[in-house]
Protein backbone atom coordinates (compact mmCIF):
# COMPACT_ATOMS: atom_id res chain seq x y z
CA UNK A 1 0.00 0.00 0.00
CA UNK A 2 1.35 3.15 -0.96
CA UNK A 3 1.70 6.19 1.64
CA UNK A 4 0.35 9.56 1.49
CA UNK A 5 0.87 11.78 -1.91
CA UNK A 6 3.41 14.40 -1.25
CA UNK A 7 3.43 17.76 -3.22
CA UNK A 8 6.40 18.19 -5.19
CA UNK A 9 8.62 20.78 -4.61
CA UNK A 10 9.86 23.34 -7.45
CA UNK A 11 13.53 21.05 -7.76
CA UNK A 12 11.28 18.16 -9.02
CA UNK A 13 10.11 17.60 -12.88
CA UNK A 14 6.31 17.13 -13.78
CA UNK A 15 4.90 16.69 -16.92
CA UNK A 16 2.51 18.58 -18.41
CA UNK A 17 0.17 16.21 -19.50
CA UNK A 18 0.20 14.20 -15.51
CA UNK A 19 0.15 17.45 -14.42
CA UNK A 20 -3.41 18.00 -16.00
CA UNK A 21 -4.59 15.19 -15.49
CA UNK A 22 -3.92 15.31 -11.91
CA UNK A 23 -5.64 18.50 -11.45
CA UNK A 24 -9.03 16.76 -13.06
CA UNK A 25 -8.77 19.16 -15.80
CA UNK A 26 -8.76 15.85 -18.19
CA UNK A 27 -10.37 12.60 -17.23
CA UNK A 28 -7.23 10.42 -18.14
CA UNK A 29 -3.80 11.51 -18.76
CA UNK A 30 -3.93 10.03 -22.20
CA UNK A 31 -7.03 13.05 -22.99
CA UNK A 32 -4.64 15.42 -21.51
CA UNK A 33 -1.35 14.41 -23.95
CA UNK A 34 -4.38 14.06 -26.84
CA UNK A 35 -4.95 17.71 -26.12
CA UNK A 36 -1.70 18.98 -26.01
CA UNK A 37 -0.58 17.36 -29.18
CA UNK A 38 -3.91 18.83 -30.84
CA UNK A 39 -2.84 22.20 -29.56
CA UNK A 40 -5.16 22.70 -27.78
CA UNK A 41 -3.12 23.35 -24.29
CA UNK A 42 -1.27 26.79 -24.68
CA UNK A 43 1.61 28.48 -22.70
CA UNK A 44 1.41 32.49 -23.78
CA UNK A 45 -0.40 31.70 -26.82
CA UNK A 46 2.04 29.26 -27.70
CA UNK A 47 1.81 25.16 -28.06
CA UNK A 48 3.45 23.08 -25.41
CA UNK A 49 4.54 19.40 -25.98
CA UNK A 50 2.96 16.45 -22.93
CA UNK A 51 6.70 16.49 -21.92
CA UNK A 52 7.40 20.08 -20.48
CA UNK A 53 8.04 20.60 -17.19
CA UNK A 54 5.39 22.23 -15.06
CA UNK A 55 6.78 25.24 -13.18
CA UNK A 56 5.19 27.09 -10.80
CA UNK A 57 3.83 29.75 -11.69
CA UNK A 58 3.41 29.30 -14.99
CA UNK A 59 -0.30 29.91 -16.94
CA UNK A 60 -1.71 27.62 -19.07
CA UNK A 61 -4.94 27.60 -21.66
CA UNK A 62 -6.63 24.62 -22.06
CA UNK A 63 -9.74 24.02 -24.07
CA UNK A 64 -11.68 20.99 -23.02
CA UNK A 65 -15.08 19.68 -24.38
CA UNK A 66 -17.11 21.63 -22.32
CA UNK A 67 -14.66 24.68 -20.80
CA UNK A 68 -11.81 26.99 -21.58
CA UNK A 69 -9.93 26.65 -18.80
CA UNK A 70 -7.08 29.28 -17.99
CA UNK A 71 -5.39 28.00 -14.93
CA UNK A 72 -2.47 28.78 -12.87
CA UNK A 73 0.74 26.75 -11.16
CA UNK A 74 0.54 27.13 -7.27
CA UNK A 75 1.90 23.93 -6.67
CA UNK A 76 2.89 20.35 -8.33
CA UNK A 77 0.79 17.28 -8.18
CA UNK A 78 1.68 14.40 -9.06
CA UNK A 79 -1.04 11.69 -8.47
CA UNK A 80 -4.50 12.68 -9.02
CA UNK A 81 -6.66 12.83 -6.19
CA UNK A 82 -9.94 14.03 -4.75
CA UNK A 83 -11.20 16.93 -6.66
CA UNK A 84 -11.39 18.99 -3.13
CA UNK A 85 -7.79 18.81 -2.62
CA UNK A 86 -6.84 18.99 -6.44
CA UNK A 87 -8.17 22.48 -6.64
CA UNK A 88 -5.76 23.81 -4.05
CA UNK A 89 -3.11 23.40 -6.20
CA UNK A 90 -3.91 25.44 -8.91
CA UNK A 91 -5.41 28.64 -9.48
CA UNK A 92 -8.34 29.08 -12.09
CA UNK A 93 -8.14 32.55 -13.80
CA UNK A 94 -10.67 31.33 -16.30
CA UNK A 95 -12.64 34.63 -17.64
CA UNK A 96 -16.36 35.20 -15.72
CA UNK A 97 -17.82 35.01 -19.55
CA UNK A 98 -16.31 31.67 -20.29
CA UNK A 99 -17.83 30.63 -16.57
CA UNK A 100 -21.37 32.11 -17.12
CA UNK A 101 -21.17 30.32 -20.76
CA UNK A 102 -20.67 27.11 -18.90
CA UNK A 103 -23.86 28.06 -16.54
CA UNK A 104 -25.94 28.45 -19.31
CA UNK A 105 -24.82 25.19 -21.02
CA UNK A 106 -25.58 22.89 -17.64
CA UNK A 107 -28.70 25.00 -17.27
CA UNK A 108 -30.21 23.51 -20.42
CA UNK A 109 -28.67 20.35 -20.39
CA UNK A 110 -30.69 17.40 -21.45
CA UNK A 111 -31.75 14.79 -18.72
CA UNK A 112 -33.15 12.48 -21.28
CA UNK A 113 -36.53 12.36 -20.01
CA UNK A 114 -39.13 12.88 -22.56
CA UNK A 115 -41.22 16.25 -21.87
CA UNK A 116 -44.89 15.52 -21.86
CA UNK A 117 -47.17 14.98 -24.27
CA UNK A 118 -44.26 15.74 -26.93
CA UNK A 119 -42.72 12.77 -29.04
CA UNK A 120 -43.71 9.31 -28.95
CA UNK A 121 -47.28 7.92 -27.65
CA UNK A 122 -47.33 6.51 -24.37
CA UNK A 123 -48.30 3.00 -23.38
CA UNK A 124 -51.77 4.65 -22.39
CA UNK A 125 -51.99 6.88 -25.64
CA UNK A 126 -51.39 3.47 -27.81
CA UNK A 127 -53.95 1.63 -25.81
CA UNK A 128 -56.70 4.63 -26.33
CA UNK A 129 -55.64 4.53 -30.30
CA UNK A 130 -55.82 0.78 -30.58
CA UNK A 131 -59.50 1.30 -29.08
CA UNK A 132 -60.29 4.33 -31.44
CA UNK A 133 -59.18 1.93 -34.58
CA UNK A 134 -61.25 -1.36 -33.66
Amino acid sequence: MKGPVVAKTEKQKLRLDKYLWSIRVFKTRSQATEAIDKGRVKMKGENVKASRNVVIGDEYEARTEHKNWVIKVTQLLESRMAYTEAIKYYEDLTPIEELERVRQVAATFQTGKRLSKIGRPTKKDRRDLGELLD
